[in-house]
């Protein structure tokens, strides 16, 4: 008797979740239902790491901080989440180290190597916070990052929206999350701008064959741009009613500190569903 086949969504055996707490009020992250139902449906291991509490205070929090409460939140987020994967059947380990800011974005990031995927809420009222974290992530690990907006808590993942320009960090993202590419029902390659800008670029028709040897199910569209970039791409993905968009971090660097470009800054202040970044 044949076994079935492994779902696309096994490659990701070691899933790390990063969670942002701005106060102990705070619902549950988003991360970790998402990642949840990531992890249960990959079959795989969550490490969840609640140390974030102390970076979104005041500048006396971000000097550091002997008040015990700060390790109590997060030691109560970590058990919390982990209480929700052992009742969910998957096999988590949890962790809440208290550091001052910046040596938790660091010990994160660092974390992140060990993973196959690391998934970190985004706050809209701590933009700043999330736009470091996730940098630091992208930057200090070398792996994606899936940063998921509180308006999805729960992982989907059958019609995906790749943002498509050509480059290194666009091909290197779309090949990064192939496990998910192959397990969705619909993959659409999205080129946004003038003909002069996809012209001096790999068009959109070419990764696709890619793709498309790979068993993903693909199309390609060339939008025309409205309004800035990220407005164009966050209007596709609303109309095409997208659950996830696969993009590479595009950046601009006037020093040696990488700094994320607009059209990644933009969406990762309004994201209109989860982003699948990579570097």
């Amino acid at each position: 008797m044949s076994m079935p086949a492994p779902s696309p969504l096994a490659a990701f055996r070691d899933i790390l979740v990063g969670i942002i707490v701005e106060d102990e009020r705070d619902a549950v992250s988003p991360a970790i239902g998402y990642e949840l139902s990531l992890t249960e449906a990959a079959s795989a291991h969550v490490t969840i790491q609640s140390s974030s509490w102390c970076l979104v205070k005041t500048d006396a929090w971000v000097q550091g901080s002997a008040d015990p409460g700060i390790g109590i939140v997060d030691r109560a987020y970590a058990e919390n989440a982990a209480g929700a994967t052992a009742q969910a059947g998957l096999v988590c380990t949890w962790e809440a180290p208290r550091l001052p800011y910046p040596e938790v974005v660091h010990r994160q990031a660092a974390e992140a190597r060990l993973h196959d995927l690391t998934a970190l809420d985004l706050d809209s009222h701590s933009e700043i916070l999330s736009r470091e974290t996730v940098e630091a992530a992208l930057i200090g690990s070398g792996w994606p990052v899936l940063a998921v907006p509180r308006s999805h808590p729960a992982f989907a993942g059958r019609r995906i929206l790749g943002a498509w320009d050509g480059s290194l960090q666009a091909a290197r993202a779309a090949n990064d999350t192939m496990p998910l590419l192959l397990a969705a029902d619909a993959v659409e390659i999205v080129s946004v701008g003038d003909a002069d800008d996809l012209l001096t670029s790999v068009p959109g028709a070419k990764f696709a064959r890619h793709l498309a040897r790979h068993d993903v199910a693909v199309t390609v569209s060339d939008l025309p741009q409205d309004g800035s970039i990220a407005d164009t791409l966050r209007s596709h993905a609303g109309l095409v009613r997208a659950d996830l968009m696969v993009m590479g971090a595009d950046r601009h660097s006037r020093t040696r500190e990488f700094v994320f470009g607009g059209v990644t800054r933009s969406l990762l202040l309004d994201a209109p569903v989860p982003l699948f970044l990579s570097h």
